[in-house]
């Protein structure tokens, strides 16, 4: 399938392209840019209040669409738009079936400078260098990793060297494999529409491990690799030049995820690859207390039946924190955030 005429044909589906986003693109410190419509969705400011970028949104299938041809298009990956749409057939959604856009995240609980890796949520966060009077920024990418037995490596390391048009040369046990399969590897595979990495490649101060693009940009947001880090073919190549030797590289496994918008509403996130255990939720209330998003002395007001059914079905969407609380006896009403606010709701169970 065209890309171009992917692309083109499901920007004119959106259905509901939120007001705080083009508010928030009309605040955009204009630098770099020619034009507001030119400033790409998965750039933000970084608020001045709060944890939270970007918005959910809805788009429109057509008859043509995969959902893997949406989740490219607007910038996710495959387990974000699967997730998202867990009732849309990924091959067939349907002409007019509505898809949602998972575009709203928690930016990690690390330190925002260089790049940030969650390898729990298969994205990546680059916090770009700003000068002086500018507003702090953050770019958001989906990505594919290590499959199981070829983790991708935890910890602080840096960018050494950028590829343009790499060469790739298949590790010795791969070719090993390959040849126990009897489909000997070839020992270079060069520059090309058949080269894994890509035309672009960002190589990490870990021996063997890259930041790269794919030739099979299907696998985005999966974990299929042998470690490195794969990204679209187009977001690498957007990132390439601004990325200078040395800039730092911290690889997380942040599998729950808490934060507040702007307003003081808390949000919890968890992701489908964290290993469930009963001290779970102990370490949710540990981490609430840590990111001031909850007093300690209310603690108890969190439905624990909630927070295990949390644990128990996890599905990488954000949840506000106030679903999680306990209904004050004799009231029907949910805890709001936002207007009504958390403090009030708990106000009235004391």
């Amino acid at each position: 399938m065209n890309g171009n005429l992917v692309v083109s044909g499901l920007r004119n589906s959106v259905i509901s392209v939120r007001t705080a986003v083009a508010l928030g693109a009309c605040m955009w410190p204009l630098v770099g840019y020619a034009d507001v419509d030119a400033i790409p969705e998965n750039h933000h400011v970084i608020p001045a209040k709060g944890d939270l970028v970007g918005q959910n949104y809805q788009v429109t299938a057509n008859k043509e669409d995969t959902l893997i041809d949406i989740a490219r298009t607007h910038n996710v990956g495959y387990e974000e738009i699967r997730s998202a749409n867990p009732e849309v057939s990924i091959w067939m959604p349907g002409e007019g079936v509505a898809v949602t856009i998972p575009r709203r995240h928690i930016l990690p609980n690390v330190a925002r400078t260089g790049i940030v890796i969650n390898v729990a949520e298969l994205r990546l966060y680059y916090y770009p260098e700003v000068g002086e009077g500018e507003a702090p920024r953050i770019e958001t990418y989906p990505i594919g990793i290590g499959r199981e037995g070829y983790n991708t490596p935890l910890g602080i390391t840096e960018t050494t060297i950028r590829l343009e048009q790499p060469a790739w040369y298949p590790p010795q046990s791969m070719r090993q494999e390959a040849a126990e399969r009897g489909d000997p590897a070839p020992a270079v595979v060069p520059p090309g529409p058949d080269n894994p990495l890509g035309e672009h490649a960002i190589l990490l101060d870990i021996p063997g491990y890259l930041i790269h693009g794919t030739n099979q940009p299907d696998g985005i947001g999966m974990r299929a690799s042998r470690g490195c880090i794969r990204m679209y073919p187009e977001d690498i190549g957007s990132i390439f030049d601004d990325i200078p030797s040395g800039t730092q590289v911290n690889i997380i496994d942040q599998p729950i995820k808490v934060g507040a918008d702007e307003e003081g509403a808390a949000y919890v996130q968890v992701f489908k690859t964290f290993a469930n255990d009963e001290s779970m939720t102990e370490t949710l209330k540990e981490m609430l207390v840590s990111q001031s998003l909850v007093v300690e002395g209310t603690l108890d007001k969190l439905d624990d039946e909630r927070l295990g059914e949390l644990f128990e079905q996890p599905d990488d969407q954000l949840k506000l924190l106030s679903s999680l609380y306990k209904m004050p006896n004799g009231s029907g009403d949910e805890p709001t955030d936002g207007s009504g606010m958390l403090k009030d709701f708990l106000t009235r169970m004391e």
